[in-house]
């Protein structure tokens, strides 16, 4: 494969001993890319690209995608065609890069992590096994050393991290490949037991469930040829992520069971029409007077 050739900055010596650019305004980051740049850059999203049809490679093709795309802006000058969302400046972005060392490298971390309740910072020793990223937000998963009990961190509450010198181990019940296979979301611990969720949805809401599954294992039970309605289940851990996701569609969904699964999406909903009802009341009184 061809090499990147990097074309010259406008570096400039001052005071003997610093470099700076001779151009405040020259960034590196704003250099268009040379032919030879692209090419080599081309060579390689072909090469991902061929990848693809691999199982364990599923998941880069919107990689390669928005890749592809980012080289024909650069190429042609043109407008993007294709969107990823994204949040720019997200806290803890910082750490990924090295978390994943530390991660490839088996090296055992010391954390401090602050909740948003927390008024000062906790210590965690951890065996770090996986960097996992939901709605754009990034998450640690790693065994705490004294016992191996499984904790999962975001990075943005994450304050600080450092190497120790203490041998790494890894976590025989932590299956990386297949431990959210049952999970919306990213809250589980490693004893929980997924459970067989079965909802009905209104045909609008079917059309939307249908085309894009909440789940892996959802299943078309029933649909009723009348009204469009459907029945349908998942498997899934019970958490917090689950409960979020139906709330998401408001009216358009019933939890028929697990019993209990119902009740609580039922006491959400009705603290939400709480603060609404005396949101508005209050809105109310604010104008009779």
């Amino acid at each position: 494969m061809k090499e990147i050739k990097k074309e010259e900055a406008p570096i400039e010596v001052y005071e003997h001993k610093y470099y700076r650019y001779a151009d405040a305004d020259y960034s590196i980051t704003d250099m268009p890319l040379s032919q030879n740049d692209y090419e080599v850059m081309q060579e390689a999203v072909d090469m991902l690209r061929q990848l693809e049809d691999f199982e364990q490679f599923n998941e880069m093709s919107d990689i390669v995608s928005r890749l592809q795309d980012k080289l024909a802006i650069s190429k042609h000058n043109r407008k993007p065609i294709i969107h990823f969302d994204s949040v720019p400046n997200l806290k803890g972005l910082q750490l990924l890069n090295p978390l994943y060392n530390y991660i490839s490298h088996k090296q055992t971390i010391k954390v401090m992590y602050q909740s948003f309740s927390a008024k000062s910072p906790q210590e965690f020793i951890l065996f770090p096994y996986l960097l996992k990223e939901f709605r754009n937000r990034w998450f640690l998963y790693g065994s705490r050393v004294k016992d191996l009990v499984l904790y999962n961190l975001p990075l943005d509450r994450i304050v600080s991290i450092e190497a120790i010198d203490i041998p790494y181990e890894e976590n025989k019940r932590f299956d990386v490949e297949h431990f959210f296979d049952d999970v919306i979301g990213v809250s589980k611990n490693i004893n929980n037991t997924p459970r067989k969720i079965k909802f009905g949805a209104d045909a609008e809401q079917s059309n939307y469930i249908k085309t894009k599954p909440i789940h892996r294992s959802q299943k078309l039970i029933s649909e009723n040829q009348e009204d469009g309605s459907c029945i349908f289940k998942i498997e899934v851990v019970v958490n917090y992520e689950m409960y979020s996701v139906f709330m998401s569609y408001g009216p358009g969904i019933k939890i028929i069971s697990p019993k209990f699964v119902a009740k609580n999406l039922e006491g959400k909903f009705k603290k939400a029409y709480q603060q609404y009802k005396n949101e508005l009341q209050e809105n109310e009184n604010y104008k009779e007077d």
